[in-house]
């Protein structure tokens, strides 16, 4: 008589329960594994970038961030006083000359601060204005009555908005004592610059937070990369206030008038 065939034995082989939960077990081993191998093998890139470009000083670490944060400073301040001192003359309400004038004194503080910290930490720092800071200068200077003040309010928040950006994001993550400082006056100077330039009236938030959006990173408009540490930084001229030549005013207005449609 043949034997009957034995039937197959359930739970056995590759396909069954036992199988197929081993294979799901390992399946999972591997895809933990793999970022961990990955992440011991790779490359120290990034680390090594970020030590070649950070420097040693007597105040504690130097980076790239610090160094094109102190060289925006200086930016700011070469363009915005002079921009500030003409809205004194220019603006035709009070809300607008007195935003001017934050900027004048802000900006000659900032100045003085900016230029004694590059000179404890060997930096060099710009004399003149860019290409687009000029530019600006140049429209601000073409225009006249509520055009002229809602450019300057307009213009100047945006900019200044930025280098407080810049100065909260170097604050928070420097190891320089002196740039913690300089972020902290920065910081608080911009600050009170913003809330005078919002308090014209003439700052458009909807243009401003699109601007904010297309312009990218937090950087001062037109500021070219920051030096690295010298053995003696060149002279650096003051910025100061200087005199300004007069403009016709019209009736000054204590806010400014309905927007019309």
């Amino acid at each position: 008589m043949r034997p009957r065939p034995r039937p197959p034995v359930r739970g056995r082989g590759i396909l069954s329960g036992t199988g197929i939960i081993l294979a799901v077990l390992t399946g999972t081993v591997v895809a933990l594994l793999i970022p961990i191998w990955s992440a011991v093998h790779r490359p120290a890139q990034d680390a090594d970038l970020l030590s070649a470009r950070t420097v040693a000083t007597q105040y504690g670490p130097l980076s790239e961030l610090d160094r094109d944060f102190i060289t925006s400073v200086r930016l700011a301040g070469l363009w915005e006083l002079p921009a500030g001192q003409q809205a004194e003359e220019k603006g035709t309400t009070d809300a607008v000359r007195t935003a001017g004038q934050h900027l004048v004194q802000g900006y000659t503080f900032l100045d003085q601060r900016v230029r004694d910290v590059a000179a404890k930490l060997g930096l060099d720092l710009p004399n003149g204005q860019s290409a687009q800071q000029k530019q600006r200068l140049a429209t601000l200077d073409a225009a006249r009555g509520e055009d002229y003040d809602r450019e300057f309010a307009g213009t100047l928040r945006l900019a200044d908005g930025k280098v407080f950006t810049l100065a909260a994001e170097v604050r928070a993550g420097t190891q320089n004592s002196l740039v913690r400082a300089l972020a902290d006056d920065a910081g608080n100077t911009l600050l009170d610059h913003i809330k005078a330039l919002e308090a014209t009236g003439f700052v458009d938030f909807a243009t401003l937070a699109r601007d904010l959006a297309a312009s990218g990173g937090p950087t001062a408009a037109g500021s070219p990369a920051a030096t690295g540490p010298m053995a003696g930084p060149g002279q650096v001229v003051p910025v100061t206030p200087s005199a300004s030549p007069t403009y016709p005013l019209p009736p000054a207005e204590s806010s400014p008038p309905p927007r019309t449609p």
